[in-house]
């Protein structure tokens, strides 16, 4: 049995890749500071699950402290650390530029650092598809990803790059996972799809921004954290590795349609104009995932909807005083 450090564990990824690790067998040390970038109802709902696990020891601790990170890995020998603690969101950062830098550059520092201090050389580090706007797509690793368009992904550029010369370095053997449009059950509030799927059921006006013609490579949580843990347990040296739904993008509108008859009702659409910072595309080559981690995505688009849709309707009773 290993203990894995998971920070970022109360987060969409980080409780599934923790509940993940448990159900593997391992012990999992799990880091959040609980803060309120998400309702915490959401957040209490996906630490239920994870304090149920006697190898899961949950801590509240923020990665910008670093005495509170020392304080996590002093006395227990942690194999590997899954980073995922972030302040996530592309336009979200465009409001508040600071506190994105703060925790996904200052706190992947502090991070590594405690790494270090602590003899932990193994890392995966969550990144973002959207380092690879304005290259052509399919999305592939050796493509230049150098022109980010939003302090969130310059945010995570930068963490990258700390990762990289961490490894040179220390000689920390490092996987830097760039996620393409991650959903799926208790997902994050600010991301389109729980949004849509309670504008519709409820009835509400469905916020667009666009004409829905967007496309994106949707990848179901399941997928992205077993690709997670696989990356962390057979990296060895430095690799960017794209986890994504496989190069087979969906518009936006095909969602809405899809899950209209999924939950039986019409969506009433509002749209707004086009963020800036959103990109056209994107589609993820994952022949490297394939070829290194022996991953690939199993859960189409369709049945991953359709199992949020049921996990929804499941929790509607109290996702109702919680704004999408």
């Amino acid at each position: 049995m290993s203990t894995y450090l998971v920070t970022g564990a109360a987060g969409f990824i980080g409780s599934e890749i923790a509940g993940q690790l448990l159900e593997a067998g391992h012990a999992v040390a799990g880091l959040d500071n609980l803060n309120d970038s998400c309702d915490a109802r959401l957040k209490q709902h996906r630490l239920g699950r994870l304090n149920a696990h006697p190898r899961f020891e949950f801590h509240k601790a923020d990665i910008t402290i670093p005495g509170q990170l020392r304080a996590v890995f002093s006395g227990r020998k942690i194999a590997a650390v899954l980073h995922l603690a972030a302040r996530p969101g592309v336009r979200a950062s465009v409001e508040q530029p600071a506190a994105c830098v703060e925790t996904n550059v200052n706190g992947t520092l502090n991070v590594l650092e405690a790494m270090r201090e602590a003899g932990v050389s193994r890392l995966a580090l969550a990144s973002t598809s959207s380092l690879y706007a304005g290259e052509t797509t399919p999305f592939h690793e050796g493509q230049c990803a150098n022109a980010p368009r939003s302090p969130y992904s310059a945010s995570k550029k930068a963490a990258e790059a700390l990762a990289r010369a961490w490894h040179h370095l220390h000689g920390f053997d490092v996987a830097v996972l760039r996620y393409f449009t991650v959903y799926g059950p208790a997902g994050r509030p600010d991301m389109s799809v729980l949004r849509f799927i309670q504008a519709i059921a409820e009835g509400r006006e469905l916020s667009l921004f666009g004409d829905g013609s967007q496309r994106r490579d949707w990848t179901y949580v399941e997928d992205i954290a077993r690709g997670s843990i696989a990356a962390v347990e057979k990296v060895s040296g430095h690799e960017i590795i794209n986890l994504g739904g496989g190069g087979t993008p969906v518009a936006v509108n095909e969602i809405i349609a899809f899950l209209e008859t999924e939950i039986g009702r019409a969506a009433h659409r509002k749209h707004a104009p086009t963020h800036p910072a959103d990109m056209p595309e994107t589609s993820a080559d994952t022949s490297k995932a394939a070829r290194l981690l022996g991953w690939s995505p199993r859960v189409s688009w369709r049945e991953g909807l359709r199992r949020t849709v049921a996990w929804y309707r499941e929790n509607a009773s109290w996702l109702a005083a919680m704004r999408m």
